[in-house]
């Protein structure tokens, strides 16, 4: 096949959730016609509220859809951590202007589902991404120009290069990985609950979260504060399985037996649940197979205690552009480039959320420790600590590269 031939093929995406949609995004901005591949019989997002930092919103500016996200999204003026069991503050962090001032962007909360819909509008916007749903890929095949997948009906599809962001369950990652997942026990269930529902005393405009033994609990604002997210996660005493299924009130409130009264309001709140049975995966060093790369979740699952996990899918996606655009879309230097500059990262997210769960659910000593760790701490001393972090941007995205 001769080098016109190659250059007139899609990059295939497999997985159109918000990875995929990113990663789209930043390849037809880079010139290429983009197919995304979805197993769902349509392309859309479930779940409740997400947390942006400013590197999001770095992101969602460099896929040209900035504007979108920041119209669907509730802006902060803190994040507040308290003890479940005696209330007390353990610390506070403002995300006004000094915060935005540092970061270049604010922090703020949003339904999933809206930013999958941002993207999503951009994505049919650009007119260069074909979406094909109802289409699990079951293998991958390659050669030295092109890549093909063979879905579930026997239908194969051809692309220069494939995208595999079809999540924590990767059937790409299975391929060329097959590592097992780490199934942590932690059972996450999540809510969204309308305003008129939710206790006068906890409709703070902040992302909050109240630590307790074994278990945590959040809330804050969605969709212009008509709503409030709900998510609260317990050390299951089963063997838990990785998956989502409907929740039980009753199990929640077997859990939070000692928690203080305030707190404890939210999880009577609910009228349904989802109920999530958490893992991650050990972070891997290789994530580049040929023409073929794992994006978001199916290169790095992680845990919920960083709030990173969109987050991380949208800056893949924007690096990856990046990538293509220094090396002149040479598929073979950019993968590498891609990769090189996004493994440390994105295992030092996996590695911390499980740390912080840690923190978030410790008990005895431990948790008198945990309180006394930010005690006096200013502002500042806290945005010095997430430079790391929220210090991203499509500027400095290659630049752990020498």
């Amino acid at each position: 096949m001769n080098q016109q031939t190659c250059a007139a093929l899609p990059v295939l995406v497999s997985g159109g959730g918000i990875g995929g949609l990113a990663a789209a995004l930043a390849l037809v901005r880079q010139g290429f016609e983009v197919t995304v591949l979805e197993q769902a019989p349509e392309i859309g997002e479930i779940g409740a509220g997400i947390q942006l930092g400013p590197n999001a919103f770095h992101a969602f500016d460099a896929l040209g859809v900035g504007d979108k996200a920041r119209s669907r999204a509730v802006y902060t003026d803190f994040m507040v951590m308290h003890d479940a069991l005696d209330e007390y503050q353990i610390g506070k962090i403002p995300t006004g202007d000094a915060f935005i001032q540092r970061f270049g962007n604010p922090y703020a909360v949003i339904h999933r589902v809206d930013v999958h819909l941002s993207l999503l509008e951009g994505a049919q916007e650009t007119g260069k991404v074909k979406f094909l749903t109802n289409t699990r890929i079951l293998r991958v095949e390659q050669d030295e120009a092109s890549v093909t997948v063979f879905d579930q009906n026997g239908k194969s599809y051809r692309g220069v290069a494939l995208i595999g962001a079809d999540g924590g369950k990767s059937v790409v990652r299975e391929q060329y990985v097959n590592d097992p997942p780490r199934v942590t026990g932690h059972v996450v269930y999540r809510a969204v609950v309308d305003k008129k529902d939710f206790p006068d005393n906890l409709q703070w405009n902040a992302a909050s979260i109240w630590v307790g033994p074994n278990c945590h609990l959040v809330h804050y604002p969605l969709r212009g504060g008509e709503q409030y997210n709900v998510v609260v996660t317990f050390h299951s005493r089963e063997k838990e399985e990785w998956g989502v299924t409907d929740g039980s009130k009753e199990e929640v409130q077997s859990y939070f037996q000692g928690i203080a009264a305030k707190p404890r309001q939210l999880i009577d709140l609910p009228k349904t649940w989802k109920r999530w049975a958490t893992a991650d995966r050990e972070p891997i060093g290789t994530w580049v197979f040929g023409r073929v790369t794992l994006l978001g979740d199916a290169a790095h699952p992680t845990t919920q205690y960083m709030a990173q996990g969109a987050c991380m899918a949208l800056e893949d996606a924007v690096t990856l552009g990046e990538a293509l655009r220094v090396h002149q879309n040479d598929w073979p230097q950019a993968l590498q480039l891609y990769q090189k500059s996004r493994v440390a990262r994105t295992a030092r997210i996996v590695l911390s959320a499980r740390e912080m769960g840690r923190l978030y659910h410790a008990k005895g000593v431990e948790r008198l420790v945990r309180n006394d760790l930010w005690k006096g701490r200013t502002p500042e001393r806290f945005y010095d600590a997430m430079e790391w972090l929220y210090g991203w941007n499509v500027g400095n995205c290659l630049s752990t590269v020498a």
